[in-house]
């Protein structure tokens, strides 16, 4: 009863049955309404919330929205590009090995060889069930990573503030929306302050619109025009707002565009493009391969149809047809390593890209600092303050741990024993320090109301709060000033603003001394590894200000920027960051790595010099400032990135010329960022890091990589397994490849020597198959080597297939061979028949590429040295290959159809003592033992 009471009062249907949200006035569900539809954007903000049930300051209950996401499902827009099953196994027939396989078993057919055709199509069965196995693995982990990268959206539940994530928000909730982050559903605003959206995505208009909250009486009005409602998918550029949500998902504006698309393939990584264009360089070898066998067989008087068919089963063994989905799992499987350490992969090509990072351009506050901010000195004109000493506040103390407190979105939520507020670090830093000094914001908040704001912008680097003080004791208000505006931020761009200083409880003319005191005061603080920030304010006779710089209307007030002149200088807080106790460590770790660290920040530059000295970025006294880079041509600024490693009181905007200059160097480039204006230089970087906690929707969006917990030594741990990653794909190339290799030697040379074919068709199909699956996917996951953070960077483009690759392709290939046929001539002249013969060359190649599996595991490391027994798969890979060419070796029935015979305990002892030989000598080639 009480879903279907839900039904008819909010009905998703109700809510979105016109292009603009509408709602039926009447309550009614079906059918045509007897009354005409209102629209949301048409209502008041209260009747909005009373048509939806909820209310503005208690929001929906737990209880509530439980039972509506029930109903309505979740906050999701549909995902059209993932692949179904059937559409993954329909993929694999499609392939060209199953092509020429089919191919291959018609022959078999059309010659009369019906066992041959029914164990072909057997291993077509196999082939497919591993290449979907492996696929399917690879997109579920794919869709799994996804479904991780859900953001977070700021709720009103029952009366209280809470952070859900965005799936889980219902029509009905009260919803927080700031600048930066993007809004979750379809909201109608309920309370906005100087709120921007960028609405381009669904109206094409290039501008952001401005928000505002009134009902509006017209009906049927584009998007673009409908100015109180916010809508899904776009992004809050300015200022913040409370909204409640009118619809979510599929019904919202974003989510009925989305099911108008078609679908659309989903690109694959560069890597898989790589590897996909290698397979099919492969398959044009593997042509040439097999007219060289096939005539080598003509020659040597072999029957037509087997070397026909040993063509083909050639041209199936040559081609790693697996190969980009080996690399799919190894790439998806390294995301999954990453998320379990903190880092956040939201493209797959990332993974692969961190392996050749070589510079990191790391931010400072909370990234290789603790981001746990405290306050440990205020500075006021001759008056230095130490927090910590606990001693009477003087007027300009007050005066500046007043506005500190005001001008300031943090908010304080207990006194008692501790002072504690929730919101940014430094924000929360400069509540709690007023309160501890007996400055409560709670109360200061209620006597003096906030009327405005200019939110902090990063190009301004400073924040400004306007209140109603009219009728408050406080001097420096002036007796007919009815309002104060209250600005902090960086000491500079409050001089810049600043034409009077306060002096115990007065204002005076700001002089060059004062300007001069100040900075060395600033310099003083920041040389000691503080953050220093200033105070300033402005007494306001009247609000909205009508005077040469505000010419703003009584009831239209925009621009407030306006108000940043003419302001009283108060003083500076100063507050430590210290760095984190892993930072030292993760910076050593990347320069053994040939990885660069560089330090960017908006601090000033003395503080960014102290902690960079701290953590062993070797900075010296080298730092380039925001100023200095405004001055700079690119070609300067080149010139200069190569040898200084901080730059300090920069602009997001500096951040992207940073980048650019760094890639003209051939750098690949790991950059991090948290506001919207570092989207472009995230997009730039061949690596954009976004910070999880401190982020913004928008640097999330821009970003491949999300630090969960905003920590450089993240980002370190993260390219350590990008080189892992890349490690095992070249690893799983090296051992299919030179084992691929080995078999076609094995053919061509015993041909040539008139020996009768070594393998026949279902027997090298065979190796094919239970070489190349299970031991080439354990390489995919083989762990981290001792040496791949003690070695440089691999350059972006290295081809997969350089000189030493291809040098160990065919020399390992050459040992494989000689090891298989080797062991077949020893017992040439004991063997019982052609079979017989042709089972220990059979035996001899599979275990020897069971050796080489092993061999391939490490590039640098000795097998026996420890790291013998760190991969269990590949143990149970190599198991269960063995098992499997033992029962093609002794059961009966799969002798039959492999023409294989039984051997006696010294063959198979012998064909894995070449195996063991062949494993030795790739390990002492390795390490140059012989």
């Amino acid at each position: 009863m009480l879903q279907m009471k839900l039904r008819t009062e909010i009905s998703q249907e109700s809510l979105s049955t016109k292009t603009d949200g509408a709602f039926m006035a009447n309550g009614t569900t079906t059918g045509e309404p007897t009354e005409p539809r209102q629209s949301f954007f048409q209502l008041s903000p209260d009747d909005a919330t009373k048509s939806l049930n909820t209310s503005a300051k208690a929001g929906l209950s737990e209880n509530e929205a439980e039972l509506r996401l029930s109903i309505y499902g979740t906050n999701e827009i549909d995902e059209q590009q993932r692949r179904t099953w059937p559409g993954i196994f329909l993929a694999q027939l499609q392939s060209s090995l199953v092509v020429l396989l089919i191919f291959a078993a018609l022959i078999s057919l059309v010659l009369g060889e019906a066992t041959d055709a029914i164990a072909v199509l057997a291993i077509i069965v196999l082939n497919t069930a591993l290449g979907f196995w492996q696929d399917f693995s690879a997109e579920k982990s794919l869709a799994e990573l996804k479904k991780l990268s859900v953001p977070d959206v700021t709720v009103t539940r029952d009366g209280e503030t809470k952070t859900v994530a965005a799936a889980q928000v219902v029509p009905g909730d009260v919803v927080s929306l700031k600048a930066g982050y993007f809004v979750p559903a379809d909201c109608r605003l309920l309370e906005q302050s100087n709120l921007l959206t960028d609405e381009s995505a669904l109206t094409g208009e290039s501008l952001p619109i401005e928000k505002t909250i009134a009902a509006i009486e017209a009906a049927h009005l584009p998007l673009g025009d409908q100015t109180n409602m916010a809508r899904s998918g776009t992004m809050v550029v300015r200022g913040h707002g409370i909204g409640v949500v009118t619809t979510t998902g599929m019904s919202t504006e974003l989510g009925k565009v989305a099911s108008s698309l078609k679908t659309v393939a989903p690109e694959p990584t560069p890597l898989q493009t790589k590897l996909a264009q290698l397979s099919r360089s492969l398959a044009l070898l593997a042509i040439l391969i097999v007219v060289l066998v096939f005539a080598a067989g003509m020659i040597s008087g072999q029957p037509v149809k087997l070397m026909l068919m040993t063509a083909l089963s050639m041209a199936v063994a040559i081609v790693p047809e697996g190969l980009p989905a080996v690399a799919t799992v190894a790439l998806a499987v390294g995301a999954r390593k990453m998320f379990m350490r903190n880092a956040l992969i939201r493209q797959l090509p990332a993974v692969e890209t961190l392996g050749s990072v070589s510079v990191i351009c790391s931010d400072k506050t909370g990234t290789l600092t603790q981001n746990r901010m405290t306050v440990t000195k205020l500075d006021v004109a001759n008056y230095l303050f130490e927090v910590n000493q606990h001693r009477q506040l003087n007027k300009d103390l007050r005066t500046l741990l007043l506005a500190a407190t005001l001008c300031n979105d943090a908010e304080l939520k207990d006194v008692e024993p501790q002072p504690n507020a929730v919101g940014e670090p430094t924000e929360s830093a400069l509540v709690e320090v007023a309160a501890k000094l007996g400055v409560n914001q709670k109360v200061a908040a209620e006597e003096m109301p906030r009327v405005a704001e200019v939110p902090f912008s990063s190009d301004r680097k400073r924040m400004t709060t306007i209140h109603n003080v009219e009728g408050l004791p406080f001097p420096i208000f002036e007796k007919d000033a009815r309002h104060v505006a209250f600005c902090k931020g960086a000491v500079d761009r409050l001089l810049e603003v600043s034409d009077r200083v306060h002096i115990e409880g007065s204002p005076v003319q700001l002089t060059e001394a004062h300007v001069a005191r100040i900075k060395r005061s600033r310099d003083s603080l920041a040389s000691q590894g503080n953050r220093v920030l200033a105070v300033a304010i402005r007494p306001i006779q009247d609000f909205p200000l009508q005077d040469s710089k505000c010419n703003l209307q009584k009831d239209e007030v925009t621009n407030l920027e306006c108000f940043e002149h003419n302001m009283i200088f108060v003083g500076l807080i100063a507050m430590t960051d210290p760095p984190r106790p892993e930072a030292r460590s993760a910076v050593a770790q990347c320069k053994a790595a040939g990885i660069r660290p560089i330090m960017i920040t908006g601090d000033h530059p003395l503080t960014a010099l102290s902690i960079a000295n701290q953590i062993g970025i070797d900075a010296g006294d080298k730092v380039i400032t925001g100023t200095e880079l405004s001055q700079m041509s690119a070609g300067q600024l080149s010139g200069k990135v190569k040898e200084v490693s901080v730059f300090a009181r920069v602009a997001p905007a500096d951040k992207l010329n940073i980048v650019e200059a760094l890639q003209r160097h051939n750098e690949v480039v790991a950059m991090t960022g948290d506001g919207v204006n570092d989207a472009p230089a995230l997009k730039q970087a061949n690596i954009g890091v976004a910070m999880g906690i401190t982020g913004t929707d928008v640097s999330k969006q821009a970003a491949n990589m999300v630090l969960l917990d905003d920590n450089f030594s993240t980002i370190v741990e993260a390219v350590e397994l990008g080189r892992t990653v890349y490690d095992n794909i070249r690893k799983f190339v090296k051992y299919t490849m030179s084992s691929n290799i080995g078999e076609v030697m094995v053919m061509t040379i015993g041909v040539l020597l008139g020996w009768p074919l070594p393998l026949l068709p279902l027997q090298i199909l065979w190796v094919n198959l239970v070489t190349d699956g299970l031991p080439g996917l354990a390489l995919a996951v083989e762990p981290t080597e001792a040496n791949a953070m003690k070695r440089p960077p691999l350059p972006l483009n290295e081809p997969i297939f350089n000189r030493k690759m291809l040098f160990d392709l065919l020399w390992i290939g050459s040992l494989i061979c000689i090891a298989s046929l080797g062991t077949a001539a020893i017992f040439w002249n004991e063997a019982k028949g052609v079979d017989h013969w042709r089972t220990i060359i059979f035996t001899a190649l599979t275990m020897s590429q069971m050796a080489n599996v092993f061999a391939c595991r490490s590039e640098s490391s000795f097998l026996f040295s420890g790291r013998l027994f760190q991969n269990r798969w590949i143990w149970l890979a190599v198991a269960s290959t063995f098992l499997l060419q033992i029962a093609v070796i002794y059961w009966p029935p799969m002798q039959q159809v492999f023409h294989t015979t039984s051997l006696s305990v010294v063959e198979i002892a012998s064909c894995l003592v070449a195996s063991l030989l062949v494993l030795l000598a790739i390990e002492g080639f390795k390490h140059r033992v012989w």
